[in-house]
C-alpha cells in the first residue's frame, strides 16, 4: 500500500504547506481510480510526458524560469507513476535531469532502462524507457531496440516501409511470479500528413504477430504500449494498427487520450496512446488475464490554486494522460 500524503524529503525540500494539500488531494484520487498493488496482480502503464527532459529545481517555476517543469510538477509525476508496476515512457530526451532526480527521490526499490537519444531531426532527439517496481517486477534478460531486417525494406506496396524507423522500438522482457512478459514500447512518427504514419504501423503489425507466436512457444506473453498517434476505430491508421489482429482492450476504447480532449466525454480523433495485445490464435496472451483498464486524469489536482491554461500544464506535466491496465496472474 502506497502512504498517502507523501511529503518530499532528502532530495526535495519540504514542500510549501498548499503543495502538501494538493498532493495529498492527488493520492486520494489515485486510491479511489487505480488498483491496488495486491499478491496477484500485474499493473501495466504507458505515458507520454511531454519533453521529460530538464527541471527548475523549485517548487513553483517563475515566469523567467525555463523550462517551467518544476518540482511542484515532478512531485505529482512521481505519485502517478509510483502506483503502477511498470511504465513505458515516451518523449524522455538527451537531458535527464528530471529522472536523475525522479530515480534519486525513488530509490533502490525502483529501476529504469532507456535508450539512447535517437538522432536525426525526425528524432526529436528522444529516447524510450522503461521505469519498473523493482520489489513487483524484475527484467528476465531481453532488451533491444528492434530493427528491421533488409529484406523487408524492399517490398513493393504504397504503404510498404522502405526506411527503418525513425525512433526504433524498445523491448525488454520483465518477470513477476514466474510469469514472463514482454513490453514493446514504441512512439510512431507523426509525419506531415497522416499518410505518413501507415507504414510504420503496418510494420509493427506484422512483426509483432510473428513475434507473439514465436515467444509463445516459450510461454512468454506480448504486448505493445506507447504513442502510435493513430485515430479512431476506422480510420485508415487504427485498421494499419490492428490488421494482424492487435487488439485494443475494450476498456481503453472510449478513454480520452490527451489533455485537450474532454476528461468526460470519448476521444473523437487523438487515439494517439494505446495497449494492446493479441486474444486470438497461435499470439495470444497466456498467463495474462485483463481485469480493467482506463486513464488517469490529473488535471483537477495539480497547480489548483494558479489559473493555468492546459497548454501551460502541458508543459509542466504533460499533455498526455498516462494509460493503463490491470491484469490478474494465474
Amino acid at each position: 500500500m502506497i502512504n498517502k500524503g507523501v511529503v518530499l524529503s532528502g532530495l526535495f525540500e519540504k514542500p510549501p504547506s498548499s503543495i502538501r494539500r494538493e498532493l495529498n488531494q492527488l493520492d486520494n484520487a489515485l486510491d479511489q481510480e487505480i488498483p491496488e498493488k495486491h499478491d496477484t496482480n500485474l499493473l501495466v502503464a504507458t505515458w507520454n510526458i511531454r519533453s521529460f527532459s530538464s527541471l527548475t529545481r523549485k517548487w513553483n517555476a517563475t515566469a523567467s524560469d525555463s523550462p517551467k517543469r518544476d518540482f511542484r510538477a515532478l512531485a505529482a509525476i512521481i505519485n502517478i507513476l509510483k502506483r503502477y508496476d511498470v511504465i513505458a515512457i515516451q518523449e524522455l530526451k538527451g537531458n535527464l535531469r528530471a529522472l536523475r532526480d525522479m530515480m534519486n527521490y525513488l530509490g533502490e526499490d525502483w529501476g529504469f532502462l532507456m535508450t539512447d537519444v535517437t538522432g536525426g531531426r525526425k528524432g526529436n532527439n528522444e529516447r524510450l524507457a522503461f521505469l519498473f517496481d523493482r520489489t513487483r517486477v524484475k527484467p528476465s534478460g531481453l532488451a533491444g531496440e528492434l530493427v528491421v531486417p533488409p529484406e523487408r525494406l524492399q517490398r513493393l506496396g504504397e504503404d510498404a516501409l522502405r526506411e527503418q524507423f525513425v525512433r526504433t522500438p524498445y523491448a525488454v522482457s520483465f518477470v513477476r511470479k514466474e510469469v514472463t512478459f514482454i513490453l514493446v514500447t514504441l512512439h510512431i512518427i507523426f509525419g506531415k500528413h497522416k499518410k505518413d504514419r501507415i507504414p510504420e504501423l503496418k510494420e509493427i503489425a506484422d512483426i509483432f504477430k510473428d513475434w507473439a507466436r514465436r515467444s509463445n512457444r516459450w510461454h512468454h506473453n506480448l504486448l505493445c504500449l506507447g504513442d502510435f498517434n493513430i485515430d479512431r476505430k476506422g480510420s485508415s491508421l487504427f485498421d494499419a494498427f490492428t490488421s494482424t489482429g492487435l487488439t485494443i482492450p475494450a476498456d481503453l476504447e472510449n478513454q480520452p487520450r490527451t489533455i485537450f480532449d474532454d476528461a468526460g466525454q470519448p476521444c473523437k480523433n487523438s487515439y494517439y496512446d494505446q495497449i494492446a495485445w493479441f486474444t486470438r490464435g497461435k499470439e495470444a496472451l497466456i498467463d495474462l488475464q485483463i481485469q480493467r483498464g482506463g486513464i488517469f486524469n490529473f488535471l483537477p489536482y495539480v497547480y489548483t490554486d494558479k489559473k493555468l491554461s492546459k497548454n501551460s500544464i502541458s508543459h509542466r506535466v504533460s499533455d498526455h494522460y498516462p494509460l493503463w491496465v490491470e491484469f490478474k496472474l494465474p
